[in-house]
């Protein structure tokens, strides 16, 4: 994984977003969140499902969370999240700006432990709580750098302008322990019986949690993707890669077709449906 080094002016560089949620077409609710915030120390301000603009004046922050447990917890678990994030990313600005760019590393690991007592006191104090618990991928976009901390499930890829998609985060299953280890292939990891079940989620009662922390350095043709285990039950990684290339079909002087994140989203509906599907795209222009 990259790190930043310790002295660096990256240039600005403007970002394209796109997001969208599908509750499938068997669940009877969409327990899956998504999130986009422009921010700084002094104001945060929620992203449109589309939306492009610079890094110059400000950070960007983008979210997907999926929740679980019983009646609707699951979906509050995931509004939780999100909410979390809106409050706690500016102070995490100013703590961050004042020191060197590691801290970042640090006081992501502290909104996740904030969001994880949040759950926990909630599943102790509310039967209607109990067993609720939540995946977050979170995404930190700064010029030239994108910080990044992930517990469970969710995904996050990198696709480099000239190069192969790259999954940045480990999937929190043992299912996603053999196969990181070679002991199963991306078939068999996909078809599993035992592929959905989580080692490690931010609630469900656990005392402790410990998100995987990175940070990779991005330029312009990238491209990221932010997603719930929806999109991967539909997709292999090959057709997250297509979708994200596919260019509009009819043509470039043809009107605009589906954005990235309405291309993953459909095509993962088509192949699946059995879950709530979220994606988040995030093109560096």
């Amino acid at each position: 994984m990259d790190h930043p080094p310790e002295v660096s002016l990256p240039t600005a560089s403007r970002l394209r977003w796109s997001g969208l949620t599908d509750r499938g077409k068997i669940r009877a609710n969409n327990e899956d969140s998504f999130l986009g915030l422009r921010f700084d120390a002094r104001e945060v301000h929620r992203l449109g499902k589309t939306g492009e603009a610079s890094t110059a004046e400000m950070d960007f922050a983008f979210a997907v969370s999926d929740g679980m447990g019983g009646a609707m917890a699951g979906e509050f678990a995931s509004r939780i999240t999100v909410d979390k994030i809106t409050r706690f990313l500016p102070r995490a600005f100013k703590l961050a700006a004042s020191g060197l760019d590691a801290g970042r590393g640090d006081v992501l690991g502290e909104l996740f432990t904030a969001i994880h007592r949040s759950m926990n006191e909630l599943d102790r104090c509310y039967p209607e709580c109990a067993g609720m618990g939540a995946t977050l991928s979170l995404s930190w976009f700064t010029p030239g750098w994108m910080f990044f901390a992930h517990v469970g499930d969710s995904r996050i890829y990198y696709l480099p302008a000239s190069g192969e998609l790259k999954q940045l985060t480990m999937d929190d299953t043992f299912v996603g322990w053999l196969y990181r280890n070679g002991k199963l292939s991306e078939y068999e990891a996909r078809t599993h019986p035992a592929r959905n079940r989580l080692q490690k989620a931010l609630g469900g009662g656990n005392q402790f949690v410990a998100p995987q922390l990175g940070a990779v350095g991005y330029e312009p043709g990238d491209a990221f993707v932010l997603c719930t285990d929806g999109i991967t039950d539909g997709l292999y990684d090959s057709q997250i890669s297509r979708c994200l290339r596919s260019p509009n079909p009819a043509g470039p002087s043809a009107a605009p077709g589906p954005n990235p994140a309405e291309r993953l989203v459909r095509t993962a509906l088509d192949h699946s449906g059995r879950d709530n599907t979220t994606a988040l795209v995030i093109e560096v222009t």
